[in-house]
């Protein structure tokens, strides 16, 4: 017969993405948690976590069996929680974000969530790449145009269009394409992809269309990216709500402004990795930043959560 606190141990070690994070969330010794792994996969007969020194991942018997009884233990220490007494949230959340958040996120803010719950800290990653949100031990991911996978709750905070704009330095040296197809011919600024693709699909008056460009340029980071595109280093694809502020500085002109990649379905979103109950304090400073943001972009909407 299984043991429900050796599978809720490995539920937590599976979320966290480590022994030693699940070890803190538990508050027990790693190697003791690590000792009821051992002896839960002796009891089944099957390998359910592949460990290395760098990566810790569920095999496929493990991601079924997480998949199996994570939501049944969660609905049970829901029902533990609601019976246990109220307590102010405390522990730690990590976010993984777009480079840009602090563009637009004020640090002032900040300020007003730890005076509030002086016992929660914040650690955040900040990348315009896809983050591995279980192997990164990711409580939340406010997220710009990424495709997430299924499993997670997703509350969708609004679109975001990404627009064409180069600075006027650039325009100075080169004319700007009038028409798709000239496009091809300039300098452009790209984000890095692992794919090796070099082709923007934009939405204009025909339609989606793809064209292929010519990167002269790419770096992993939104911001980086806006700032070679200011210093007149070619044509980028920025974010709307990031380039707008720009172009009102005159620092930036938009290019083909008929055209823009729309990305309705994959906008500005926060995920949760974290199924039902979510932690307490992931809890609070999810809707702190929900709240926020709501209130800081044109357009947000704290819509309900979703699943993809």
């Amino acid at each position: 017969m299984l043991d429900l606190n050796d599978l809720a141990m490995f539920v937590e070690v599976v979320r966290a993405g480590s022994f030693s994070e699940a070890a803190r969330r538990l508050r027990m010794p790693s190697n003791t948690l690590s000792r009821r792994i051992d002896q839960l996969e002796g009891r089944l007969g099957a390998r359910l976590l592949h460990r290395s020194t760098r990566k810790l991942a569920p095999s496929a018997e493990g991601r079924a069996l997480f998949e199996r009884y994570a939501p049944a233990l969660d609905q049970l220490l829901e029902i533990e929680r609601l019976h246990s007494d109220a307590q102010a949230p405390s522990g730690s959340v990590r976010i993984t974000a777009m480079a840009g958040l602090f563009e637009f996120f004020r640090m002032e803010w900040l300020g007003e969530f730890y005076t509030r719950y002086p016992a929660i800290s914040v650690d955040f990653l900040l990348d315009d790449t896809a983050t591995d949100l279980i192997s990164e031990r990711i409580d939340l991911a406010l997220r710009m145009g990424i495709e997430t996978g299924s499993g997670f709750k997703v509350r969708r905070l609004a679109p975001s269009a990404m627009i064409l704009a180069a600075s006027p330095a650039y325009l100075e040296r080169r004319p700007a394409p009038r028409t798709l197809r000239e496009l091809s011919e300039q300098d452009c600024l790209t984000i890095s992809n692992r794919n090796g693709r070099n082709s923007w699909r934009l939405q204009g008056p025909r339609g989606s269309q793809e064209v292929p460009i010519n990167s002269r340029f790419a770096v992993n980071d939104m911001r980086v990216l806006a700032q070679a595109c200011i210093a007149g280093l070619g044509i980028a694809l920025l974010p709307q709500l990031i380039v707008e502020p720009i172009i009102v500085q005159g620092k930036l002109v938009r290019v083909l402004p008929a055209y823009r990649r729309e990305s309705t379905g994959l906008g500005l979103q926060l995920v949760y990795t974290s199924r039902p109950p979510v932690p307490p304090a992931v809890a609070v400073f999810a809707e702190f930043l929900l709240q926020k943001l709501g209130d800081a972009i044109p357009g947000a909407q704290q819509s309900k959560a979703g699943r993809q």
